[in-house]
């Protein structure tokens, strides 16, 4: 059995394990491991690979604050992202530090010497690999990445043809001449439809119900002509706060003045599809914008192929599947030649890895979320889960600079421990507050968050800077420790923690 012994474990190297790198070496130097289960970085952008795979946030505001894109292209594919994201690791050296094919089942911290031992396994090797580290750093997001959310679909199985489910799209399926029935509304079936329609003889999305969506260009205009007159450096600077105040400001309006901007988003949509287009039955969702996430269409592309015809919607619920095609409740027939089911992702807290302190076993579902970033009861742990409504970096990014502040004041009081301590009666209630259906469906299986700060997961990225960035570290939330050594110089023996 290999031990390894370092300052930090990353779990994880997607888009938030590679930016936690980058702080984590401001803070400890190259003393850390990233351990990721897949054979190559990028997490959610490499297991991704459907066609028109993309990422609704645009680039300058998903790029890291310390290697921020430097492109006029806003909204990118999937490939763009894992290509920036492995470039951000090989600029930082972190890609000396990854074991790929690593999966941790799971952590276990000592109180006597004040470290984690974190246990993984690996295709090759029976032998389990172990880690030990001071600090535990989760950024495993939050998809289950073995499978996607497949709901029972009455008469599935009896379909003549192929049901692909987005998450394990094949790379050799043609679909050249084919009829598509895109079962799904949310993001991954308004991306996809666009993209399959280009070489389908037809592509319908059912839906049960609408999603709201909106037109967002895929090139910054503004970014191009700021970058002629700044260059490209500065400008991207630039875009990257423009970006973030215009999606923020956007999110605001939307809960603030739900039945204007539901008029705005309906008047847009309008504007590119028939006149005789039923945008009541087909884009004017139930709930009010941003209940759920808002989905985009880069420059109108499922407006466009809507309105030419290469794609359709039907919305309605499902009867039951026939060889040549799915059945609505109305009695039509939506004929198929192949099935995508849409139908959404599941969630996964932690990457299934079992956390616990001196051989108990924390349930995540009952630790409290502190600052976002840190859970009640498990010392020295932090973890990233991005914003709902913005940048998934734009959070990770606050961990990272909070987790080496963390470190810093550690360093210069002599602390060796830190742990969130729950208050008594706090109120617990979910943590994201989003109502999209994958969340729903999942997130009971997450910590929890509280009724006051700090003890919730906040969703409003300047308010978050002024928390992790700005504030002080020490809390009384927050209780440090300092580990009773005993002849350390000599033989390096260590005591129980004695918390402050």
């Amino acid at each position: 059995m290999s031990v390894t012994d370092v300052e930090v474990v990353i779990v994880g190297a997607g888009l938030s394990g590679i930016g936690a790198a980058h702080h984590v070496r401001e803070a400890v130097g190259d003393s850390f491991v990233v351990l990721e289960s897949r054979r190559r970085i990028g997490g959610t952008w490499d297991l991704f690979r459907y066609p028109g795979v993309r990422c609704d946030s645009d680039m300058h505001s998903l790029s890291y604050r310390h290697h921020r894109w430097t492109d006029s292209d806003s909204i990118v594919s999937g490939d763009r992202i894992r290509e920036y994201i492995e470039s951000s690791a090989r600029r930082d050296g972190t890609l000396d530090h990854i074991r790929f094919g690593h999966r941790v089942t799971g952590a276990d911290f000592d109180s006597s010497t004040g470290r984690w031992t974190v246990t993984a396994t690996t295709e090759d090797d029976p032998e389990p690999v172990v880690v030990r580290a001071r600090f535990l750093y989760l950024c495993t997001g939050y998809y289950d990445h073995a499978r996607g959310h497949e709901p029972h679909i009455p008469g599935l199985d009896d379909f003549a043809g192929p049901v692909v489910h987005p998450q394990h799209w094949p790379q050799d399926l043609d679909l050249t001449g084919k009829r598509v029935v895109v079962v799904g509304s949310g993001a991954t079936a308004i991306t996809v439809v666009p993209a399959l329609a280009q070489t389908a003889a037809h592509v319908t999305m059912l839906q049960r119900s609408p999603t709201y969506v909106m037109s967002f260009p895929s090139r910054d205009a503004a970014d191009e002509r700021l970058a002629r007159l700044v260059g490209r450096r500065t400008a991207s600077a630039v875009t990257r706060v423009k970006n973030i105040a215009i999606d923020t400001a956007l999110y605001q309006a939307c809960r603030r003045w739900p039945d204007r901007m539901r008029g705005v988003i309906r008047k847009e949509n309008a504007a590119q599809l028939p006149a005789d287009f039923d945008l009541d039955r087909h884009f004017t969702p139930r709930y009010d914008p941003w209940d759920q996430r808002m989905c985009l269409a880069p420059d109108g592309d499922l407006f466009r192929a809507l309105s030419d015809g290469s794609a359709s919607v039907v919305t309605d619920t499902i009867d039951h599947v026939r060889p040549d095609g799915v059945v609505v409740s109305s009695g039509e027939l939506v004929p198929a030649d192949v099935v995508v089911t849409a139908t959404g992702l599941q969630m996964l807290a932690f990457g299934r890895v079992t956390l616990s302190v001196d051989g108990v076993e924390t349930p995540v579902s009952e630790t409290l979320s502190y600052k976002g970033m840190m859970l009640s009861g498990l010392p020295n742990l932090v973890f990233t889960i991005g914003y709902t409504n913005a940048s998934w970096t734009l959070k990770a990014d606050l961990v990272g600079e909070h987790f080496r502040r963390l470190v810093r004041h550690m360093r210069r009081h002599g602390h060796d421990t830190f742990v969130p301590v729950a208050p008594t009666g706090v109120r617990r209630e979910p943590l994201l507050d989003c109502r999209a259906n994958y969340i729903v469906r999942s997130i009971d299986t997450f910590p929890r968050a509280g009724g006051r700060a700090p003890w919730q997961l906040g969703m409003n990225y300047y308010h978050d800077v002024l928390i992790l960035r700005r504030r002080r570290v020490a809390d009384p939330a927050l209780r440090f420790g300092r580990i009773a050594r005993t002849e350390r110089a000599a033989v390096g023996t260590e005591a129980q923690v004695a918390v402050s």
